[in-house]
């Protein structure tokens, strides 16, 4: 948007707001623009108003009033005729179509200043124009507007006086010039325009030194251009030298090296107007500098000191060897490090500065210390006699050879030689260096190589037997030596220890075997010594075996075993029990252990004894002795077929088997008691008794006893008869023999009787008995001891008054049985209505 166009909505903002207000409070009046000759005022429309009026009276100066008239469709106007930069006091008025006054408004505006003149424009650079003008009386500054005549450029400055200068031009371009003058009021209108064109650019020189005494000076064409003008002068001198030329290249010779030189470069037109003019500075390359002084140093690398003359204008210098290594330096000498050693070589120096390298200084010479030997090795060609070898190197006038032994003894050798000899000891470690020499001295280092001389066989080697089956071997440690191989023959030299400490067991090894036993000292460098003697040491013999324990008789065993070893050996055979232990020793492959005891566990094991030690105890096998018998044994008959059988303890007896037999029959128990109840007696037999004693294991042992017998047989069918004479006869029917007597109880709740039969009878009578009681009967036989067999069977019968049995005419009478009292009520009615009807 233009400053026109801006300024018209401006005013239209403001006619609007203007209105608004009007309406509200009355007309308004503002100043829109001013000049040197006039003022531009808008104001706002007032209703009713069919003109307005605009007067203009100057406030300080005496000069008349002014006024222009304007329809009442009207906003804004102006008033000209007015004198320049003069404060005015503007009066609007609204009238009617009468010419009332129908509002009124006031303003106060200065006019701009008069219009400057421009007396010159000149051009000194291609990018401006300097306008020389006339400054004006009020102007508190001026607006230079610069305008192309292609009309593509347009631009406007503010300066503050003459002359003012507009920038940002086009090279060789014409331009259209006025100036305006400014004040509070505004600005006046432009001056009269003039024409000015803007002069060539100045060439862009590049400079170069191609040499110490040229500098070459080229540019692009100019544009416009006819001719150049270069003009240069040395640095801190007065002196300058010109020259023109049309052409873009020139080459000033004959300079000074290392020289600072400015050169001024101007551009003129077809005109012979001189354009911009630009100045370049190049120096000169720096002379050669002389090498005064190269010298090989001595350090932790090699290096190469190189010291050379200043020269005048270098900024640093480099140092070269033909090698192709190199060091820089702003002062007059630098370091090369590293350099190789054992070089014949030279090295040049370069000054440099911004223009270039100078060139090369003349070729120095140096040489470098020799090299050390690539290799160095010590040869052994018999023991003792050792000899430092080496590879030859180039640029040596001689070697000398240390040799030092771990010791600290020390001894040296000067050659012209690869090598030098010195006498070599066991187990110590030698360190070999070579120094080679020339003139430029020793080599700075060299390689140290060492040599480990074979290590020393131990001597005083102790062998001791440990265990039966190892060997324990000690030595002292011995020069030279890293570690030990400790092996045995017969092991098909398996190493049995790879230890750095002097002992090793030899273990796992064959019993009853003679070892012949090498310790072989060892170094990481030289390997092992296979030289050292070995010492014989045998092992302890090999371990019985038990074949067979064979029982002799009651407390004799005879023991079977192996005999694995030579025969000078000695067999010890042990029996181990928790009582007692026993022992037989023997030379052959039998021993008879005696006096074991019945019921005994040993644990019976074999052991060979020589000169050389104990085998360990063979595998040992467990003896049982029979379990012990019992002291005694008892039967004690519990009823007429049935016994108790009990015995004493038996020492190693887990369990018995005992046996009654007869020729009538046999009875047998087995039990882990003490005791037994046997069934299927016979009464009135003869028995032999039998025990087994049997352990844990199995084993037996028969044990006899006195023979019993059982008692007499109870009597069969006992019956209860009962008498005319009121006596009771008992009668029963005998078995087995008839050489017992009896004995018969009749136990009632008004009396007991009782009655003895004598051998062979089969009754008894018992007198008085009481009628109307219940007898319990028990016929029992005496044995000939005397003693009662008590355990017959009793039978109940009740005994009936007489009269109750009328009608009966048989002498005795079958008194009623009744049965026991444990049989249940019922029954035992039914029975006795029975008897009642066998009565009857």
């Amino acid at each position: 948007m233009g400053a026109t166009e801006f300024k018209m909505l401006k005013l239209l903002l403001l006619l609007t707001f203007a209105e608004i207000c009007a309406a509200l409070n009355g007309i308004t009046l503002s100043v829109f623009a001013a000049t040197s000759k006039s003022i531009t005022v808008q104001w706002s429309r007032y209703t009713g108003a069919s003109s307005y009026k605009i007067t203009a009276t100057p406030k300080n100066s005496p000069g008349g009033s002014v006024f222009a008239q304007f329809s009442g469709n009207s906003v804004m106007g102006s008033i000209i005729s007015l004198s320049p930069n003069t404060v005015y006091t503007l009066q609007l008025e609204a009238m009617d179509n009468a010419l009332n006054v129908l509002s009124s408004a006031e303003s106060e505006d200065t006019t701009a200043p008069e219009i400057p003149s421009i007396e010159q424009a000149y051009s000194k650079h291609s990018d401006s124009i300097t306008v020389e003008f006339t400054e004006v009386s009020g102007a508190t500054g001026y607006i230079l507007r610069a305008q192309s005549e292609t009309g593509d450029f347009f631009s406007e400055t503010m300066v503050s006086s003459s002359p003012g200068t507009v920038v940002q031009l086009q090279p060789y371009t014409d331009y259209k010039l006025s100036v305006m003058s400014v004040n509070s009021g505004g600005r006046s209108q432009p001056s009269y325009p003039i024409e000015a064109r803007t002069v060539v650019m100045a060439p862009k020189l590049n400079t170069t030194s191609p040499d110490n005494g040229t500098i070459l000076v080229t540019w692009p064409p100019v544009k416009n251009a006819v001719l150049y003008m270069l003009c240069i002068i040395r640095e801190g001198s007065s002196s300058r030298v010109k020259l023109n030329t049309t052409d873009t290249m020139v080459s000033f010779d004959g300079l000074e090296a290392g020289t600072n030189y400015c050169i001024k470069g101007t551009a003129w037109d077809s005109v012979g107007r001189a354009g911009d003019d630009l100045t370049v500075c190049q120096i000169t390359r720096p002379l050669s500098p002389d090498v005064t002084y190269v010298q090989v140093t001595a350090g932790r690398s090699l290096g190469l000191a190189v010291y050379w003359v200043l020269v005048e204008g270098a900024e640093n210098y480099m140092a070269t060897t033909t090698t192709g290594q190199n060091c820089t330096s702003t002062d007059n000498g630098c370091y090369i490090i590293p350099v190789e050693c054992g070089q014949n070589h030279s090295v040049v120096v370069v000054a440099n500065n911004s223009a270039g390298p100078s060139d090369p200084s003349q070729p120095t010479d140096y040489i470098t210390y020799p090299c050390p030997p690539e290799n160095i090795w010590v040869e052994e060609p018999v023991a003792g006699n050792c000899s430092v070898v080496w590879d030859d190197v180039l640029l040596v006038e001689h070697y000398v050879a240390f040799i030092k032994r771990d010791d600290g003894t020390e001894e040296s050798c000067n050659t012209t030689g690869t090598t030098c000899p010195f006498a070599c000891m066991c187990g110590y470690t030698y360190l070999t260096t070579v120094f080679p020499y020339n003139q430029a001295g020793s080599s700075p280092y060299a390689q140290v190589r060492n040599y480990t001389t074979i290590p020393c066989c131990p001597q005083d080697v102790i062998i001791k037997l440990v265990s039966t089956e190892t060997l324990e071997v000690m030595w002292p440690p011995v020069k030279g030596a890293e570690l030990y191989e400790t092996t045995a023959a017969q092991t098909n030299d398996v190493i049995h220890c790879n230890d750095t400490a002097p002992v090793c067991a030899l273990s796992d090894l064959r019993c009853n075997t003679a070892y012949s036993v090498t310790v072989t000292p060892c170094s990481e460098l030289r390997g092992c010594n296979r030289t050292c003697a070995p010492r014989t040491h045998e092992t302890a013999p090999c371990a019985p075996e038990i074949l067979n324990m064979t029982q002799t008789n009651n407390s004799t065993f005879t023991v079977l075993f192996t005999t694995p070893n030579n025969p000078n050996t000695n067999y010890t055979i042990t029996a181990v029990g928790r009582y007692g232990t026993h022992t037989c020793q023997s030379r052959n492959n039998s021993c008879q252990l005696t006096q074991l005891p019945c019921g005994s566990t040993y644990e019976v094991m074999a052991v060979a004894i020589t000169t050389v030690g104990r085998s360990l105890p063979g595998f040992s096998k467990t003896l049982e002795t029979g379990p012990c018998c019992p002291t005694y044994v008892n039967v004690t008959q519990v009823t007429q077929a049935m016994t108790n059988v009990t015995w004493s303890p038996g020492s190693g007896a887990r369990s018995f088997i005992t046996t009654l037999t007869s020729s009538r029959g046999h009875a047998k128990c087995h039990t882990l008691d003490n005791h037994c109840l046997m069934g299927c007696i016979t009464c009135g037999t003869n028995y032999s008794v039998n025990l087994e004693a049997i352990s844990s294991t199995g084993h037996k042992s028969e044990c006899k006893y006195r023979g019993f017998s059982s008692s007499a047989c109870c009597p069969t069918s006992v019956k209860l008869y009962r008498r005319a004479n009121n006596s009771l006869r008992v009668y029963w029917r005998s078995m087995g023999a008839l050489s017992q007597n009896h004995t018969v109880e009749l136990n009632g709740t008004a009396a007991n009787y009782t009655c003895i039969a004598a051998a062979g009878s089969k009754y008894c009578d018992i007198q008085e008995a009481t009628c109307g009681d219940v007898y319990t009967v028990a016929v029992a036989p005496v044995g000939q001891n005397g003693i009662k067999v008590n355990f017959c069977q009793p039978r109940i019968y009740s005994v009936l008054c007489p009269g109750s049995n009328a009608g009966m005419g048989a002498e005795d009478q079958v008194v009623g049985y009744m049965s026991y009292i444990q049989s249940p009520p019922k029954k035992r009615i039914q029975k006795q209505n029975h008897q009642r009807n066998f009565l009857k």
